[in-house]
């Protein structure tokens, strides 16, 4: 385990952390370390989230862009002429 010194904290926070840590029965270490990795999930998950918001963003610019191939392009058969032929059998 990594150890962090020479954090310049300000006593008026300190002493909030003390009681913290106090009132949860921990450390004042302790409480540091789940304040971060609390602080961490809740910017993880965030980026997560913004970027589920952007995946309909992001298909629709994939569709936009992509070309619809034709299938005449490479000499097949179009497929509704296909269909309609087998349907008639």
């Amino acid at each position: 385990m990594t150890t962090l010194h020479g954090l310049n904290i300000p006593d008026e926070l300190y002493e909030q952390l003390q009681e913290l840590a106090k009132a949860e029965n921990s450390s004042v270490n302790a409480q540091v370390i789940t304040i971060l990795q609390n602080a961490l999930q809740a910017k993880i998950q965030l980026t997560e989230e913004e970027r589920r918001k952007n995946v309909p963003k992001l298909l629709e610019e994939i569709s936009r862009r992509r070309r619809r191939l034709n299938p005449a392009d490479f000499g097949l058969p179009d497929s509704t002429e296909l269909i309609r032929e087998d349907r008639d059998r």
